[in-house]
């Protein structure tokens, strides 16, 4: 019985057993040390092929030749699939922020094969789907990490969901953030100096108040001083023109 699997599209040797034992002198270097069969399971009619290590580069089609008596061949195709890390959200927790600002929302995972559809929602579980930016990238072994900001304008107490969606494997996870008002306060700098701003035109407002005052009571006796002299001034008029009429005239 013989047994030979290889790459359908380039014929490149996976593994080859015959002779009742493995036959790997052309077998693809990169296979080496990663396959096997299942000897006591060949009389049964099984020849699987045991691929160990899997790696992205292995994805692809494969064929498999079976000779008992005659010739017989099938073919397969291999889907190669690495789960994401669990998603990350996190924004920039700036001390300034409040509400009206814009902010960004990052969302990452990593460590996945294939590339991962990204979907963001909101606190009531609508999709979100403008402003949004995606990249993934792949490192030296294939395997991808992604990463989705989302920009979004601030409202207090508000929750932001991010939903990795891996093609073969379904939904990987799920991360949120919410952004409360508390957040979104003053900082402390700013606190203080709006307090101190405020004392400071409390105290101007007062100071103010009793300059006027003052001045509107000086005035007020001032003027009642004035009033008091013209009285006095009228009234000795009246007593010298009535002193003058009161004189008889000499003969």
């Amino acid at each position: 019985m013989s047994v030979f699997w290889q790459l359908s599209d380039t014929q490149r040797t996976v593994h080859s057993f015959s002779q009742s034992r493995d036959q790997l002198i052309e077998q693809e270097e990169r296979f080496s040390n990663r396959t096997s069969l299942f000897p006591d399971q060949l009389p049964a009619g099984n020849a699987s092929l045991l691929l160990r290590r899997v790696r992205v580069s292995d994805e692809g089609s494969y064929t498999c030749f079976v000779r008992v008596q005659t010739y017989g061949r099938g073919a397969m195709l291999m889907q190669v699939a690495a789960p994401f890390s669990k998603p990350l959200v996190t924004w920039g927790q700036e001390s300034a922020l409040k509400p009206g600002d814009a902010v960004a929302l990052s969302c990452e995972a990593y460590g996945g094969y294939p590339e991962a559809q990204v979907l963001w929602q909101d606190g009531a579980g609508r999709n979100l789907t403008d402003n949004i930016t995606i990249s993934q990238v792949a490192n030296e072994k294939g395997l991808f990490s992604v990463k989705s900001v989302l920009t979004v304008i601030l409202e207090p107490n508000s929750t932001y969901s991010c939903r990795l969606i891996h093609p073969l494997l379904g939904e990987e996870g799920q991360a949120s953030v919410t952004i409360s008002g508390q957040a979104l306060g003053f900082p402390p700098l700013a606190l203080w100096l709006t307090v101190a701003l405020a004392v400071c035109l409390l105290a101007l407002l007062v100071a103010l108040t009793v300059v006027c005052r003052r001045k509107i009571r000086e005035s007020c006796e001032e003027m009642r001083a004035e009033e008091e002299a013209k009285e006095l001034e009228e009234a000795k008029e009246l007593e010298e023109a009535k002193s003058s009429a009161a004189t008889p005239l000499k003969s």
